[in-house]
């Protein structure tokens, strides 16, 4: 706790230990899953994937990436917190000794199952990981709360594997990818090296989203550098430094456009979901960009109907400004260029075409309503003065939308004094703070995180949400 305030952080980490985690995968998948050392001498892990060149299982696949654009992470095992984020007594001396009452554990490895082009071995390993995490995380006074994550390579199988996330294990939510990695249809040859993706917003994904509604829990939306997921300005860069700076806010950004614009909060109106390790300093200028675009081509935009300057005043403009001793030529190439420009055969009244109408079903719905009621979150870490900025930009709802992680296990998370740092970045209010540090993260998770809270917190008053 931070003077009597709870706290949950909404995005910590596993790292998997191998050992441990083979013992659960089916033993036809065991060899195919290892780890190597790379040409910098830096351990990564060993995937023999589907080859689509071949047709066999043969492709030998390192991740994160170890080179070229997009370039995943090396030299990345923190030294405060590796060994905690593999050995559960470790993680709970940490946490005792910085005031965190609450871990959310998202894995490491697993942020790239949903890049894994064999399908029945992205659902095999996810099955694995989440049986292995279950077990890891089972006891400890509800104090370590497991995140599941979900084979996005068949949506059949991900329901499943959600239901029994939830039901059979006892898990409080479950991950998906922001994207997940497909053929570029003008280059099918050359994937994964060359790849477009289907956003978790797709259609096909819509039952996966059904299922995180009817089991009333929250999505937590978790990226990763260097595992062949599409991210944005990363993908064109070829030092880590540079990747790690856009991937994780670019995935992010896409991610939460899609679902936006794709009508996918539109559809489900109760779904949550968490938009993870990519801050949230980010967050107004896309919302602006979001209302702007809403209101001036989807809400007030008709195409039928665009602007035609008079012939005549153009003409006229043309003369005073450019001046002519042949005014009769101008005039004539003027007409000439309007008659080009506005053929009858092209008149905008009369073309029937849908494509014209982007997002139009949404003309209704402005999208900062989805941040209003309760459906967006995203997460900082303790050296981020974000949160400050969000009220500023977006008035009271600023204050509702972002949680707190200290990122635990992962090269780039503070440990010493995370919870202190995030308290005192910024003059947060003691309400702001409560939300900031626990109520936030309350609100995404839900009454499954509520109803598991440890021992020693359930006797306090319910912390404040929206």
């Amino acid at each position: 706790m931070y003077q009597g305030l709870k706290v949950i952080d909404a995005d910590a980490h596993k790292l998997e230990n191998p050992l441990v985690l083979r013992e659960y995968l089916d033993p036809e998948y065991r060899d195919r899953i290892g780890l190597v050392i790379d040409s910098l001498g830096d351990q990564r892990a060993r995937i023999v994937d589907y080859n689509p060149a071949t047709g066999q299982n043969d492709l030998m696949r390192m991740f994160p990436q170890p080179q070229g654009m997009g370039k995943g992470g090396f030299r990345t095992l923190h030294p405060e917190t590796t060994m905690g984020a593999m050995f559960n007594r470790i993680r709970l001396e940490h946490m005792d000794i910085e005031g965190v009452d609450v871990h959310v554990i998202y894995g490491t490895l697993n942020l790239i199952f949903s890049s894994i082009l064999d399908k029945d071995f992205a659902i095999a390993l996810c099955r694995a990981y989440n049986s292995y995490i279950a077990d890891d995380c089972r006891g400890y006074d509800n104090r370590l709360k497991p995140i599941g994550v979900l084979p996005l390579q068949d949506v059949d199988a991900a329901v499943a594997e959600m239901h029994r996330c939830i039901n059979e294990l006892g898990m409080i939510s479950v991950a998906v990818a922001p994207n997940m990695p497909i053929p570029h249809p003008k280059a099918p040859n050359a994937f994964p090296e060359i790849r477009s993706c289907k956003t978790i917003s797709h259609p096909d994904f819509r039952p996966i989203l059904q299922a995180a509604v009817d089991l009333d829990i929250a999505l937590g939306i978790h990226g990763g550098p260097g595992s062949y997921m599409v991210g944005g300005i990363s993908d064109y860069t070829e030092t880590f430094v540079l990747t790690h700076i856009f991937v994780q806010r670019n995935q992010q950004q896409l991610a939460l456009a899609r679902m936006v614009f794709d009508g996918a909060f539109e559809q489900f109106p109760t779904l949550r979901v968490g938009f993870l390790e990519g801050g949230c300093g980010w967050l107004p200028d896309l919302a602006h960009a979001f209302h702007e675009h809403w209101e001036k081509r989807i809400r007030d935009f008709d195409p039928k109907t665009p602007y035609r300057p008079s012939l005549m005043e153009f003409t006229k403009l043309m003369i005073q400004e450019r001046g002519t001793s042949n005014n009769f030529n101008l005039i004539s190439q003027a007409k000439n260029l309007f008659d080009l420009l506005w053929n009858q055969q092209h008149d905008p009244t009369k073309i029937d075409d849908a494509s014209l109408y982007e997002h139009y079903d949404l003309r209704h719905r402005d999208p900062m309503e989805y941040f209003e009621r309760g459906q967006i979150f995203t997460s900082f870490e303790s050296d981020d003065p974000g949160p400050a900025y969000l009220p500023v930009a977006m008035g009271e709802i600023g204050k509702h939308l972002a949680c707190f992680s200290g990122d635990y296990g992962h090269w780039d998370g503070v440990l010493h004094n995370c919870v202190k740092d995030a308290a005192e970045v910024a003059d947060y209010d003691r309400e702001h703070l409560e939300l900031l540090l626990g109520g936030n993260a309350l609100a995404l998770y839900g009454d499954r995180l509520r109803n598991s809270l440890p021992n020693y917190l359930t006797a306090q008053t319910p912390t404040a949400t929206k």
